[in-house]
């Protein structure tokens, strides 16, 4: 029998993975079944299985894909050459967060993922484990700002960082649950806060 290539495994696995995010945006993570995933991806029960042995292996590799993608934004924006400003810093990050927001857009999962960690000992571990790399990114950034003089070099490294990553956490939910503030707006506010600061 011949061998399955490694890129053949890795677009089924995808194709699963595809099908599992149309699910939960459709339905949710409680009311999708390992059946409607099955159904969605249009495979049978054995190849599901030979990938994600439970929901909750589905549930978890979302949340890798979810939270990993904007890390990988995050770290990228922490080595610019030269050093970005911090405002620009905040508006490419959340030019991310408007591209993935919308109807179909995979941080919808993420309220999902974070609600779900209440629960589930596992994933609360993932989770927090990637926010604290994403809050270190934003370290990286403030270190670096401090440098340029942009902030003052007594600033508190680490609320710095968790104060400008729950900004953009913040806009990420205001977006999804009131579809608002404009990304404009949003931005005016922050170089308001920080000019005063």
């Amino acid at each position: 029998m011949p061998r399955v290539s490694e890129e053949h495994l890795a677009a089924r696995r995808q194709q699963i993975l595809d099908a599992a995010r149309r699910c939960f945006l459709r339905n949710g993570f409680h009311q999708t079944t390992m059946q409607d995933v099955i159904t969605e991806a249009g495979l049978s029960v054995g190849a599901v299985y030979r990938y994600f042995r439970s929901k909750n292996d589905l549930i978890a590799a979302i949340a890798e894909s979810v939270v990993g993608g904007a890390g990988r934004i995050f770290a990228e924006l922490a080595e610019v050459e030269p050093p970005l400003p911090v405002i620009e810093v905040l508006s490419r990050a959340l030019d991310y967060v408007d591209t993935h927001t919308g109807p179909d857009g995979q941080l919808r999962i993420g309220i999902q993922v974070w609600a779900e960690s209440l629960r589930e000992p596992a994933l609360a571990e993932l989770v927090a484990s990637k926010y604290t790399g994403m809050r270190d990114h934003f370290a990286v950034l403030v270190r670096r700002a401090q440098r340029s003089g942009e902030l003052p070099v007594d600033a508190d490294v680490e609320g710095v960082a968790a104060a400008l990553f729950g900004m953009i956490l913040g806009y990420l939910l205001q977006r999804i649950l009131t579809g608002r503030p404009d990304r404009a707006v949003y931005l005016a506010g922050v170089r308001a806060l920080l000019a005063d600061a």
